[in-house]
């Protein structure tokens, strides 16, 4: 249940403003003036606040506006106000609020404001969680070349407004990159969305990146604000690009030209003000000569290409990242780390790192829970990562030599230790080692059957 905190001078507008959230399921409190509206904010951070402009006392809407915008950096704050000029609106927004509302309030636009704001709020909310999901804190960890090679394109092109397409493999930190594009831009301040294009059912695209109207659709019970909307004057990050479809790519690319969007179920269009940086493992350019991507849209997308190198081409940083990765695992679990030993690093150095540095941060954890209060040696981290991980590429395929060794079972030996390579990359994910492999879903899943491969994290 979302809490609103109603600041204002006039008891009928925090008696009625307040029965309507209450009406709709909200968590109301209220103060009458500046200094008791910031003193309740920090017993309890609300998930929004509705603050009048005028009120009298010693801390106006504006002096509340700055107050809380130190202590609550992502907490949405309304404006309201009967008497405000224009300039007293752009003055409030550049200070951080999110909308400014006219007073006689209607409860339509009450309702409407605060679904657009707390819409904004859970959206840096996941943009905090990407960054800790990450487990970087924020930081590109690495002092080779390739990384400050890439630390300096970012320095260049986060400067511009221009789009950005971040190629690189599976678990290289492409959203760390675009977040670090964000921080280095004019738009830092504002909001930056992430949208997975690889994880919305196709039928509900255009529904995610626009937004809906209530009734525009079975099941649209309430409007909805899209991902557009959400990152206006901000930057979305359209992650795994490559897996929209044929109608939404379309679609994408009309709202690109004509910067704009409209809801489903709506009849006007919406300005928007976004910047756009994309991601994807695929290699679009292929993708737009095999018929799958269309090549106007990448040639919107790809205006700035930055890629993300493979971890197996800087292993001189693997020691600092699992030095890094180490003590954000001592955070968290406020354990004392183990110690790790040269030859523990250096057995992970010579891992070629399938899933790059999001794999060496779930080996990391994984020793770091497993061998606590002792020092990890390089047999510990042998044993956990996959057979045949010793710096040799090749796979381990059985000895054709053998008697009674045929054609058939050294293939299907081949096929099954493709098969365990590509889900240990893919963390048993079986759609990503699937695209791995360059196949569909249904037909690995038909391999593994066939070869006894039945693990229990398939998904």
């Amino acid at each position: 249940m979302p809490s609103v905190l109603i600041v204002d001078d006039e008891a009928n507008v925090r008696r009625m403003v307040g029965a309507l959230l209450t009406a709709e399921g909200y968590e109301v409190r209220d103060a009458g003036d500046g200094a008791s509206g910031v003193t309740r904010a920090e017993e309890s951070e609300p998930d929004l606040v509705l603050l009048d402009l005028m009120i009298p006392g010693a801390l106006d809407g504006m002096a509340v506006l700055e107050r809380l915008r130190k202590t609550f950096p992502d907490l949405p704050v309304i404006m309201m106000s009967g008497r405000a000029g224009l300039a007293d609106a752009v003055k409030a927004t550049r200070l951080g609020a999110v909308n400014f509302l006219e007073k006689p309030l209607t409860p339509e636009g009450v309702l409407l404001a605060m679904a657009s704001a707390l819409e904004l709020r859970l959206a840096r909310r996941e943009r905090t969680a990407l960054r800790a999901d990450l487990g970087l804190a924020g930081e590109l960890v690495g002092d080779s070349p390739v990384m400050h090679d890439l630390r300096a394109m970012i320095a260049r092109v986060a400067v511009t407004d221009a789009r950005v397409l971040i190629t690189g493999e599976s678990g290289t930190g492409k959203e760390l990159v675009a977040a670090a594009i964000h921080a280095g831009s004019p738009r830092r301040a504002r909001p930056l969305v992430r949208v997975n294009c690889a994880a919305i059912p196709r039928d509900l695209v255009e529904s995610e990146m626009f937004g809906h109207e209530r009734g525009s659709f079975t099941g649209a019970t309430e409007r909805r604000i899209g991902r557009f909307e959400l990152a206006h004057t901000g930057t979305l990050l359209l992650d795994e690009v490559a897996d929209l479809g044929a109608e939404a790519q379309a679609k994408l690319l009309r709202a690109i030209e004509a910067k704009e969007i409209e809801r489903v179920g709506g009849g006007k269009p919406i300005r928007i003000d976004v910047r756009i940086v994309a991601a994807t493992n695929r290699d679009l350019a292929r993708a737009v000569r095999d018929g799958n991507f269309r090549e106007d849209l990448y040639f919107r997308l790809n205006v700035l290409p930055v890629e993300v190198a493979p971890l197996r081409e800087r292993p001189g940083d693997v020691s600092l990242l699992v030095r890094h990765f180490a003590e954000l695992q001592r955070r968290k679990s406020g354990q004392t780390p183990p110690t790790w030993t040269d030859s523990a690093v250096q057995a992970l150095a010579r891992y070629r790192w399938p899933g790059n540095v999001r794999e060496l941060a779930n080996i990391v954890e994984r020793l770091s829970i497993l061998c606590g209060g002792r020092d990890i040696t390089g047999e510990d981290v042998h044993r956990v990562l996959p057979p045949g991980s010793d710096g040799v590429s090749a796979l381990a395929l059985p000895d054709a030599e053998a008697p009674d060794v045929t054609l058939t079972d050294a293939l299907d030996e081949y096929e099954r230790l493709l098969i365990a390579r590509a889900l240990s990359a893919a963390h048993g994910v079986v759609a990503e080692a699937a695209r791995r492999l360059r196949t569909d879903r249904p037909n690995l899943y038909r391999r593994m059957k066939r070869l006894g491969i039945l693990m229990n994290h398939q998904r």
